[in-house]
């Protein structure tokens, strides 16, 4: 996820005497980073796929503890206000109950920092858990009941009965929050708003221009592994297999909620089954921990699939502005990108949906600004490509509404106004591929054969292209540090606190640190998902491979001075400095002469050792300070629209990615495609339904809320650049989110130009089109 500003700070403070792209000690760039060799870029399948496939990959919910008891949630029914009374005598006399667990039981907690607010803090929202009488959103948990059996817990907290107190100061409509007023919206300490010259006086004299408002619904979580914990108290430490996407994090949290030191909470979680930013610490584990405390057992929490509706963040509303102003030949006079997202009172995560626009495009005048509003619902989180996932929808369709306005084609309009360097910081970039991304792609899908709005057709179907830019920021969060064990037998080990979501890391990870080495990928083993490992990675924002892959090249270049040290004056490497070397066949080489190499085996021979280990942090992310960095992508889209019914079908999709060098070709697609399938149900189905009256959510379950299935996915065709970044570790950019953005712009596009009808308010359903 983002960087904290602190962090930040400390990275300014000592980047103006560092080198831009240093990631090996003493400044110098890494000789290897540079090079593609043969594991850099093979298309490799995911090492841990035999494990999932045959069912023996333990995920959070499947560790066996002796004594288990299982828990279950009563979540509030009222959004503001308190509880006058509550009836649990009917739970603690049911079959199988070893508690209930109300804020007048519960032990005494602190509450979670929230995310974002210090380096390790992974809190959802910093509320008083089950310390209080008072109620704050609807679906706050009210009680937890441990039973023998989950059966047993489920039905016990359905005989509790809770009389509240709705308070008056409760906002659950928007327009009634937007009445009391909004504030601009803070993202990583720093204001949502940005001007530059006077947009709108600029806006007004453009010979060209469009004025459009475009709305996002609220978005859910809905990984296919719930969420869910199994943990235990030996004393006064804590247990915890999570299925946490932070798990150095989630140690520090919850150390401070419950006042002890955070080497006393040992997290695991090496394996879980999707994240997207959900997976971090929320009510529930805080809530099974100080349960499991209270009965002096064991204890597993499953949310249940409404459960995850209830307490776990999603992606909140959004309305744009969008506003654009070009003269004849296209070139953008000013770039008006503003609106409202709602937030809660007990967090700070806006949508900050403006940062796309803070990039994509030259203007000569910029206007961006994300207000907020207070509800009172459940916190706001990281949900794929916060702000870009939406944001991305209303430029890139206020795009194309442009370039239709002028008769002008929407792809050659972007490509008139692709910037020389960042538009609102004045950085140069680090590399930027999206122009060929443009033109290789739009040879690639027969762009030429897209016609005039509604004037192809096949059958009933009518036929329509779209297309749209993807942009995500590039990060590399500090505080990643990883550790090499390195045996007399050519074995080796790479050990970081870092997280296997699906995305491939422990794969990635494997072919980068064998590919320093000179080893086989069977030669290296990967530790990861361990709080007691070094290193506080998250996986999120795009950035734990150039994260963990600094951290690797750190601990390697380490290793090398050492391994250097052993060998002395008699080996073929005497008098070469670590980067003079790289790793071959199970040892070092000279890189200028390959001929003087010595084997690792041998170079610990001399010191009379059978291994040895080395440990470093990777240096902070000075290349951010430097450069405007970016992973980009040309998508096209093509849609059928029934003329009769309206209903929607993807018939081809392609994204065209300039993401920097490509680690692992087989585990990237997926990553691609994954995201674009996301992107699909963004377009055209996701819908949180939240009612205004109560603060309730209406459809919290997969029932009800609707993601892509396999025949609502067309064949996604993925092509790539594979152009290193000369500025990122290993000349690697993030993909796990690029795919997702602008796929909604593309879709909406696509549909003008199958029907004419211009759909600004997601999703994109069949009433929209033929109302």
């Amino acid at each position: 996820m983002p960087i904290l500003k602190d962090a930040m700070q400390a990275v300014m403070k000592k980047a103006i005497a560092l080198a831009p792209d240093s990631f090996i000690p003493g400044g110098k760039p890494d000789p290897l980073m540079r090079h593609k060799h043969g594991l850099i870029g093979a298309s490799v399948s995911r090492i841990d796929g035999p494990l999932k496939v045959s069912g023996r990959a333990a995920f959070a919910a499947e560790f066996p503890m002796e004594g288990m008891t299982y828990a279950a949630l009563k979540y509030s029914s009222i959004a503001r206000g308190r509880i006058v009374s509550m009836d649990t005598a009917a739970a603690e006399a049911a079959p199988g109950v070893a508690l209930v667990m109300t804020y007048k039981n519960a032990p005494r907690l602190k509450p979670m920092p929230a995310f974002m607010t210090q380096q390790k803090a992974a809190g959802g929202d910093n509320l008083p858990i089950m310390q209080d009488d008072q109620v704050h959103w609807n679906g706050q948990p009210v009680a937890l009941v441990l039973a023998e059996t989950q059966e047993q817990a489920d039905h016990a907290q359905s005989l509790i009965h809770v009389i509240y107190e709705a308070g008056s100061d409760g906002v659950t409509s928007l327009d009634a929050a937007k009445a009391k007023g909004t504030e601009t919206g803070l993202f990583q300490g720093e204001p949502l708003k940005l001007e530059i010259k006077d947009a709108e006086a600029m806006l007004a004299a453009a010979p060209h221009k469009i004025d459009v408002r475009y709305t996002t619904p609220r978005h859910n979580h809905n990984p296919i592994e719930l969420h869910a914990a199994t943990l235990a108290w030996d004393e006064d430490k804590l247990r915890i297999h999570d299925t946490v996407q932070a798990v150095a994090h989630e140690a520090w949290t919850i150390a401070e909620v419950f006042g002890i030191d955070e080497k006393d909470v040992h997290v695991t979680s090496p394996f879980v089954g999707g994240g997207f930013g959900s997976k971090t610490v929320w009510q529930h584990q805080v809530l099974a921990a100080a349960a499991a405390k209270l009965a002096q057992r064991p204890v597993r929490i499953t949310l249940s699939r409404e459960g995850v509706f209830r307490i776990v963040g999603g992606r909140t509303l959004t309305e744009q502005r969008v506003a654009l102003g070009a003269q004849a030949d296209g070139t953008l006079d000013a770039l008006i990108h503003t609106g409202t997202v709602a937030m809660t009172p007990h967090n700070n995560m806006p949508e900050p949906f403006i940062l796309p626009a803070k990039s994509a495009y030259a203007s000569r005048s910029f206007l961006l600004d994300v207000e907020t509003v207070k509800l009172n619902m459940t916190a706001n989180t990281f949900m794929r490509a916060p702000g870009e996932a939406v944001g991305t929808f209303g430029l890139e369709c206020g795009i194309d509404e442009l370039a239709h306005a002028m008769g002008m084609d929407p792809i050659e309009l972007r490509i008139k106004n692709e910037p020389e360097k960042d538009p609102t910081t004045g950085l140069p970039f680090s590399q930027r591929g999206i122009v060929e991304a443009w033109k290789v792609g739009r040879a690639r899908f027969g762009w030429g054969a897209r016609g005039k709005p509604g004037a192809r057709r096949d059958g009933d179907w009518l036929v329509g292209m779209g297309c749209a830019t993807g942009t995500y920021p590039y990060y590399r969060m500090p505080g990643g540090a990883a550790r090499i064990t390195l045996t007399n037998e050519g074995r080796a080990t790479v050990s970081i606190a870092a997280h296997e979501m699906g995305m491939g890391t422990s794969t990635a990870q494997t072919q980068i640190a064998a590919e320093r080495l000179g080893l086989t990928m069977n030669d290296v083993d990967f530790e990861y998902a361990d709080s007691r490992l070094p290193g506080v990675v998250l996986a999120g924002g795009s950035q734990q491979t150039a994260a963990i892959g600094a951290a690797v090249i750190a601990a390697h270049h380490k290793l090398v001075r050492e391994l250097l040290r052993f060998a002395g004056n008699s080996s073929p490497l005497s008098g070469l400095l670590p980067d003079e070397v790289g790793g071959r066949d199970g040892g070092l080489c000279a890189l200028e002469d390959e001929s003087r190499f010595e084997t690792y085996a041998s170079i610990l021979a001399r010191a009379k050792r059978e291994e040895v280990t080395v440990e470093a942090e990777a240096p902070m992310p000075f290349e951010l300070q430097h450069w405007s960095m970016h992973s980009h992508s040309a998508l096209f889209c093509e849609v059928r629209v029934d003329s009769i019914t309206g209903e929607i079908r993807v018939s081809r999709f392609l994204g065209s990615f300039d993401c920097g060098r490509i680690i692992n070709a087989k585990t990237a697609a997926s990553q691609f495609r994954g995201g674009i399938i996301m992107g699909l149900g963004l377009a055209l189905m996701e819908e949180t339904q939240f009612d205004e009256r109560t603060g309730r959510v209406m459809n919290p379950s997969l029932a009800d809320y609707h993601v892509p299935v396999h025949l609502d996915v067309p064949e996604i065709d993925i092509i790539w650049s594979d152009e290193a970044d000369p500025h990122t570790p290993m000349g690697a950019r993030g993909v796990g989110e690029i795919g997702i953005t602008g796929v909604g712009a593309a879709v909406a596009n696509a549909v003008f130009n199958a029907t004419g009808k211009r759909i600004r308010d997601l999703p994109i359903t069949l009433d929209k089109v033929i109302r």
